[in-house]
């Protein structure tokens, strides 16, 4: 939360669980090193997760600038600490995101066509991206005030096919209705015992070409203690039941 939110405004937290969501990462990966390591040594091992030192592995550049360069990190809203322009811009309609990775890309940015401003990259404060993170904030008002005379639409029509990275802000119905989530399938629908059709969140991942497939939908509550009691931990159904009876599952 140090290093989220804007410059003049408090810590923020991220819009997700993103710590949970890496931990499970983290864990689906040593789980397949340890599943490997057992085939090649015999040996199980102990796979001890931690949500902070997920956090804290996860701080890639801010991490290393402060281990190898001893430099704090600062909030810098949607900016980047060590690239300008690499942030949102309001437009006159809805924000757009840019992320102007090098030199040449922010010369493509400002010729005609395009931002109209071919004069921006001869200028010495501008010229190279050490030169405008120097002068961010001059840099970004510019920006600003450039991007507030045209619509999002017009300005996705400016930047589209110029090698300028870029995207529109999408909300969340937009962007599970967006062309490559539909031609990425990252949406699959199962069935679920009491509400029906249930549309899910697909893996992230492809293999040969083809999506996973979700076997079963999220489970209701208690749906498989039956099974994980009697099938895996082989209760017998008279102490299943004095479980239930007892209320302790």
């Amino acid at each position: 939360m140090h290093i989220t939110g804007e410059p003049d405004g408090p810590p923020t937290k991220v819009g997700v669980a993103v710590v949970d969501v890496l931990t499970g990462h983290y864990a689906h990966s040593a789980i397949l090193a340890a599943l490997y390591a057992r085939k090649e040594t015999g040996k199980g091992c102990k796979i001890d997760c931690s949500l902070f030192e997920s956090a804290v592995a996860s701080l890639a550049n801010i991490g290393s600038n402060w281990l190898i360069a001893g430099k704090e990190a600062q909030r810098l809203g949607s900016g980047h600490p060590s690239i300008v322009p690499y942030q949102p811009f309001n437009t006159q309609t809805t924000p757009i995101m840019l992320a102007v990775g090098n030199d040449g890309q922010f010369n493509s940015l400002c010729q005609p066509g395009v931002l109209d401003r071919p004069e921006w990259p001869l200028d010495a404060r501008f010229a190279t991206n050490q030169a405008r993170v120097k002068n961010r904030t001059l840099l970004v008002s510019m920006l600003e005030e450039v991007f507030g005379t045209r619509s999002r639409d017009e300005w996705v029509g400016r930047l589209d096919g110029k090698g300028i990275p870029f995207a529109p802000i999408n909300n969340i119905e937009q962007t599970f209705s967006h062309p490559q989530a539909v031609a990425r399938q990252v949406v699959q629908e199962v069935e679920h015992p009491r509400s029906g059709p249930v549309k899910l969140a697909a893996s992230a991942v492809t293999v040969d070409g083809n999506k996973p497939k979700i076997r079963s939908a999220p489970p209701f509550l208690g749906q498989h203690t039956d099974d994980v009691l009697g099938d895996i931990l082989k209760y017998d159904e008279a102490r299943i039941e004095l479980l239930k009876a007892e209320k302790a599952i």
